[in-house]
């Protein structure tokens, strides 16, 4: 499943609908992977969508005792969400997000071999994918943040069903189109919630090759939320 994705620009990140400007201090890579910080949009204490930066992966590896065997977190099973103990707390509290995103990776064996694909949208334009978020305060007072994206059974989309193993099951990352965002993040309830988490039109989303050219970053330093 997908565990790394192309963020958004600046100015990409304005088009979304609910932001003019972000902090000028805010860094975030172009690529994204496990323990790396980028953007989510989250309700603000006003009710209105709000951004911050967080650290890709519910439970970030820092986090896991030690003797415990290193597990992955950034991808949630719809399936699962009200019994894994790592996404249950956020899934019941209602504590959803939107990830903000222009590509996101698959990888495609139509060639015999894997072959890492991109997959966005037709028009090239960045898409917000459903997510969870959680908080903590650390040992200095900092109050700092994580999230994970919701995944959904993939075998019958035209699309993403292309994707993995010929016999894995497929799944996909839930789309959220901009004009819902307000009312994803505005869900009062599981069943209301669980109605959003559904497959986006193939017709409006393409994919094409994308071999990894470079090795990924060690992880940078995590950001503080800024509520």
């Amino acid at each position: 499943m997908c565990v790394n994705y192309h963020t958004p620009t600046r100015e990409q990140f304005g088009t979304l609908g609910a932001f003019s400007e972000l902090p000028a201090d805010w860094r975030w890579p172009d690529e994204v992977w496990k323990d790396y910080s980028a953007p989510i949009i989250r309700r603000g204490r006003d009710g209105s969508p709000s951004a911050c930066l967080a650290s890709y992966g519910m439970v970030p590896r820092r986090h896991i005792p030690p003797g415990v065997k290193p597990f992955d977190t950034m991808n949630a099973r719809a399936e699962s969400l009200g019994e894994r103990r790592s996404f249950a707390p956020a899934w019941r509290r209602l504590q959803l997000c939107a990830v903000p995103m222009t590509w996101f990776y698959e990888p495609c064996y139509e060639s015999g071999r894997a072959v890492r694909h991109a997959i966005g949208m037709h028009d090239d334009s960045p898409f917000l994918v459903a997510g969870l978020w959680r908080e903590w305060t650390e040992a200095d007072g900092r109050v700092e943040s994580a999230f994970t994206q919701i995944t959904i059974n993939a075998d019958t989309h035209p699309l993403m069903s292309r994707m993995h193993k010929p016999d894995d099951e497929k799944r996909s990352l839930v789309i959220i189109a901009p004009d819902e965002l307000e009312d994803w993040l505005a869900c009062r309830d599981l069943e209301t919630a669980r109605s959003f988490l559904r497959h986006y039109p193939a017709a409006r989303m393409k994919t094409w090759a994308a071999p990894q050219t470079v090795k990924k970053n060690p992880a940078p330093s995590p950001n503080l939320s800024l509520f």
